[in-house]
């Protein structure tokens, strides 16, 4: 099931809009400043070039394919997680299936203790980045200590013509348990609030974006937090059941990954994008084609095993139809 506002064949062109949670894509190279050892070809991991290209290249080609069937072309914007650094997001758009199409990528180092962080990946012919900088969130674990989490990533942008703000989140984990953890990605949520509230304050009623693996879904008081800005849209709640989601922990699915946006794109106007359609990029080739785990992500590792997937996320994403 998808979430649909458009009843009828869209008379515009269809632009898909993607997140896609890349799962460690780690070089092969070890960073002193950070906890990447297990991914070196020492490492834990065994982590090899070969290894490397190929998960580039699988990441790369689930990219190419998201929103294909209907928009005809690859994705205009894609946000990404667990990116180590600005080489892979460059490697990435540099493999086989990207290689001939213009992308460009905002990205920034962040403080997060293994080194991963986020970055926006976008088709230059449509997209202009008018400026970027990353969102630091200043949180602290309960003994006091602050918890080096990712930035949130912002890029202020024009799409075919439309000022668009998009931010590109990965919030706190709940390694330490759902509940211990919470109160971080509410400071996240009201971290992004506030900053959102400052673009209001100069530029009302402005197009908003907001993308991310939150690690909460559309039900939690994180996400509720973010929410209680009334111009939001957030299609991810019809689109997460029993049997679908984009991760999947202990057999139960859950929709981390969530794709939200303003209220404007609800609407119709000579000019500018309207929203057209959700989903999550679910296909077979990205699943555990077999055993206990059929259906669920296919992802690179199980464990220390090596099993040469994609992710454990699948990629979420929504179609803009442009009005001309």
């Amino acid at each position: 099931m998808s979430v649909s506002f458009l009843k009828k064949k869209p008379k515009g062109k269809l632009f898909s809009i993607a997140f896609y949670n890349l799962e460690n894509l780690f070089d092969t190279i070890d960073d002193p400043d950070t906890l990447d050892d297990e991914f070196t070809p020492e490492g834990d991991k065994k982590w090899s070039m070969k290894r490397y290209k190929r998960k580039l290249y699988k990441l790369a080609k689930t990219i190419s394919e998201i929103g294909i069937n209907t928009a005809h072309t690859t994705p205009v914007l894609v946000g990404v997680a667990e990116v180590e650094n600005e080489t892979v997001v460059r490697d990435l758009i540099n493999a086989e299936p990207l290689r001939e199409i213009d992308y460009g990528y905002v990205h920034y180092d962040s403080p997060d203790e293994r080194g991963i962080d986020a970055a926006l990946i976008y088709r230059k012919k449509e997209f202009k980045v008018l400026h970027s900088e990353p969102i630091t969130l200043y949180v602290n674990n309960p003994d006091g200590t602050r918890d080096t989490t990712r930035d949130i990533l912002y890029v202020h942008g024009v799409l075919n013509g439309e000022v668009v703000h998009v931010f590109v989140n990965h919030w706190p984990s709940r390694r330490d348990g759902e509940t211990q953890t919470d109160y971080k990605r509410i400071k996240a949520a009201v971290t992004l609030v506030n900053f959102i509230k400052g673009i209001e304050e100069k530029q009302p009623d402005s197009n908003y974006i907001i993308m991310g693996d939150f690690n909460d879904g559309p039900d939690s008081e994180s996400i509720k937090t973010l929410m209680q800005m009334e111009n939001l849209y957030n299609p991810s709640e019809k689109l997460v059941t029993a049997y679908r989601g984009t991760a999947n922990y202990r057999r139960q699915w859950s929709m981390f990954d969530q794709i939200i946006f303003s209220h404007n794109f609800l609407n119709y106007e000579k000019g500018t994008h309207s929203f057209a359609h959700a989903n999550i990029f679910d296909e077979a080739f990205l699943t555990e084609f077999k055993g206990k785990y059929k259906g669920t992500p296919y992802r690179t590792y199980a464990g220390r095993k090596y099993i040469g997937g994609y992710s454990d996320h699948f990629p979420v994403y929504i179609q803009l139809k442009y009005n001309d």
